[in-house]
C-alpha cells in the first residue's frame, strides 16, 4: 500500500508574518515550519502503517509545493516517521493559488504511468490561508473519490471509511481506493519526532522537482495566472498597554469583574 501526503510549509504563526509589495504572503523572508494541521495528516497516515500486518508493505511518501525553504516541512514529516519526501520548487510557483497548487500536486503525483497511490491524505486546512479547498480540488483533478474532514480513519480491504463530526450529527463515509482524505485536528494528537527519528530522517530519500519534471508550464502557475487575488492589506495596530487593576481595600475582585463584563467575557 502507498500512501502520499501532502503538506504546505508556512510561515510561523509566532513570527513576524507580512506580506509583499505585490500582496502576496512573504515565505522566504520569515521562519517557516510545517503547517501544524498538515502533521495530523502525517501521523494519521503512520498510524496506519503501524496497524498493518506488515508495516513495511505501507510507504508513506510526503509530498511539498514551495520555495526552497519548504525542505523543512518535508524533513519534519520525515522525522515523525515518513519514509520518503519530494518537494515541488520553482520559483515560477510563487504566488500560486489553490487552483494552481492542486494542479501541481496532481499533475506531481500521477508523474508517470497512472495512480500509484492507494490513498492521498491532507490536512484540513492551512495555517496560513485556510482555504480547506485543496483536498477537493486535488480528488476532481486526480479523479478520486474524496472523503473529507475525517475524525478517524479506517482501512479495510479496499475500502476506506471515515467518521466526520458535525454540529448536529456524525457522518460515516465510505469510499473505493485510490481516495482523497482529508483529516481534522480532532483525528488525534501528532507525534513529536525522537532523537532517533530525527537521525533516521537524514538518510531517508528528499527528492526535489522543478515544474519541467512534472508537465506544468510555468504560465499555468504563478501570482499572473492565479483566479483569486488579495486586493487590500492592513498592517496589524501596535499592540496597546494592558489596564492594571489595583486590589485597594478589597476592591480589586469587583473591579475585575466590572472589566471582564464590559469586555463581554464574561
Amino acid at each position: 500500500m502507498k500512501i502520499a501526503v501532502c503538506v504546505k510549509y508556512v510561515p510561523d504563526t509566532t513570527g513576524n508574518r507580512h506580506f509583499q509589495h505585490d500582496r502576496t504572503v512573504d515565505r522566504v523572508g520569515v521562519d517557516g515550519l510545517l503547517s501544524e494541521l498538515d502533521e495530523y495528516a502525517v501521523e494519521q497516515a503512520l498510524r496506519i502503517k503501524e496497524k498493518a500486518g506488515r508495516p513495511d508493505d505501507v510507504e508513506v511518501t510526503v509530498w511539498c509545493v514551495g520555495p526552497e525553504q519548504a525542505v523543512d516541512a518535508v524533513r519534519k514529516a520525515l522525522q515523525m516517521g515518513a519514509d520518503n519526501g519530494v518537494l515541488v520548487q520553482d520559483d515560477a510557483i510563487a504566488g500560486s493559488d489553490a487552483i494552481a497548487t492542486s494542479l501541481v500536486l496532481a499533475k506531481a503525483l500521477r508523474r508517470g504511468d497512472g495512480m500509484p497511490y492507494d490513498l492521498v491524505m491532507c490536512g484540513m486546512a492551512s495555517t496560513d490561508g485556510s482555504m480547506s479547498v485543496v483536498p477537493a480540488m486535488l480528488a476532481e483533478r486526480l479523479s478520486l473519490p474524496q472523503l473529507t474532514l475525517a475524525s478517524t480513519i479506517e482501512i479495510q480491504g479496499g475500502e476506506v471509511r471515515i467518521r466526520r463530526e458535525g454540529d448536529a450529527a456524525t457522518e460515516v463515509v465510505v469510499g473505493a481506493m485510490p481516495a482523497v482524505v482529508s483529516v481534522t485536528d480532532q483525528s488525534g494528537e501528532a507525534r513529536y519526532p525522537s532523537f532517533k527519528g530525527i537521525m533516521a530522517a537524514k538518510k531517508k530519500p528528499l527528492e526535489i522537482l522543478a515544474l519541467s519534471d512534472i508537465g506544468v508550464d510555468a504560465g499555468e502557475v504563478g501570482l499572473s495566472a492565479a483566479w483569486t487575488a488579495v486586493e487590500e492589506t492592513t498592517a496589524r495596530p501596535p499592540r496597546e498597554a494592558g489596564e492594571i487593576v489595583k486590589d485597594e481595600e478589597g476592591s480589586g475582585a469587583r473591579a475585575l469583574a466590572d472589566f471582564l463584563a464590559a469586555q463581554q467575557f464574561v
